[in-house]
């Protein structure tokens, strides 16, 4: 059978960014996608934020990659010529008693190294953005926005250019392992199936990874956590963004609420909201529609901040899902970079669980990814 030194199963923006770091680090690298082009999944659905590092628990994989990666993230949009801007962020806090709960957030962001933090007086934000109603804001002026779309491409290319390969319509269904190394029984184009033998395999499958983790010979049970689906649907504002800088709620657990994001082009969008999907438990099920009806509780969301909203100026735009480890009210857990040292498969690393803010972390994700498998770190 063919052999390849490393194989990464998955080609969102966290698969190509490990398969690229592979690829760089000399190995000849294979990413596998089921799909007939990149990024469709996760990856293509979201709200495109390069994240401070606010919200995640002290010296947390989410907090410590977040924060890493902002600076690598933005440094490769530098040297590679991909879109994107530093426009800021203002997270409110829309009543008295939201003001504590902002001052416990920047003393997080501050814990995680996030040190430019501002804090703005209600009038301090409203000289900055006239339309917003808020109590108090905390800025983050190293919030951006990316085209995620060219962020992958580039990535694609870095791979490419070091030897390494994406393989498209390649559904990778079971790993076993071998002494030589993990055996993968990937689908191809035809109908038919080839097995492709590699000593290294990085699983960033999304949505799937959970599934695939369950469908590796030799990996325990006990390391494959159970997959839920949380649905987020956005809706496009008609008219003229009323913002120059993204503007978040105070968050609640995982979800950071129904904010306004701006894409590149000034177009503004929110959401997402969250709806658990209770009744799928195959990502093949999931139904991307956007329900017009969910725009109702999108008004009361959005004017507790932008009370100026008009009616009827919301419209459904797309939805994204995000790949849980957990259930409904159950704390978010960490992001799970499980390798060798947690399960005892050698040469397999698991990435489960790596929803936001896995875009911004991507390439802190990757290095991290390399040092679990004993990698020489650049």
């Amino acid at each position: 059978m063919d052999k390849v030194d490393a194989v990464v199963v998955g080609a969102g923006v966290v698969g190509l960014a490990v398969g690229r770091a592979l690829a760089m680090r000399g190995l000849e690298t294979l990413v596998l996608e089921r799909e007939t082009a990149i990024g469709t999944g996760v990856s293509s659905r979201n709200s495109e934020v390069i994240h401070a590092g606010l919200y995640y628990p002290e010296g947390s994989l989410k907090a410590r990659l977040c924060v890493a990666g902002k600076q690598q993230l933005y440094a490769l949009c530098e040297s590679h010529g991909i879109a994107h801007r530093r426009c800021g962020k203002l997270v409110v806090a829309t009543g008295p008693e939201q003001v504590a709960g902002l001052r416990a957030l920047a003393a997080k962001g501050a814990r995680n190294g996030v040190d430019d933090l501002s804090w703005l007086a209600r009038e301090e934000a409203q000289a900055l953005e006239p339309t917003l109603r808020c109590e108090a804001a905390l800025l983050s002026p190293s919030t951006g926005i990316i085209d995620s779309h060219g962020l992958m491409l580039a990535l694609q290319g870095d791979l490419e250019r070091a030897g390494g390969a994406v393989g498209l319509a390649s559904a990778v269904q079971s790993l076993r392992l071998t002494p030589e190394g993990q055996v993968l029984t990937v689908g191809t184009d035809d109908g038919g199936t080839m097995e492709l033998l590699s000593p290294i395999v990085v699983n960033a499958a999304g949505l799937s990874a959970p599934w695939l983790a369950a469908q590796t010979e030799g990996l325990d049970a006990a390391h494959v956590p159970t997959a839920h689906f949380s649905k987020g649907s956005y809706f496009s504002l008609q008219g003229k963004a009323p913002f120059a800088r993204l503007v978040y709620p105070l968050p609640q657990d995982a979800w950071l609420g129904v904010h306004l994001s701006l894409d590149l082009g000034g177009q503004a969008r929110f959401g997402p909201d969250a709806q658990w999907l209770d009744e799928v438990s195959d990502p093949g099920q999931i139904d991307y529609q956007v329900d017009p009806a969910r725009a109702e509780a999108f008004y009361a969301d959005v004017r507790r901040y932008w009370p100026g909203l008009p009616d009827g100026a919301l419209a459904p735009a797309y939805s994204g899902v995000r790949p849980k480890i957990h259930g409904p009210g159950v704390p978010a857990p960490d992001f799970r970079i499980d390798g060798p040292e947690r399960h005892g498969v050698p040469g397999l690393v698991n990435l489960l669980g790596i929803e936001s803010p896995g875009l911004t972390s991507c390439l802190a994700i990757a290095e991290e990814t390399l040092k679990r498998l004993g990698l020489p770190q650049r």
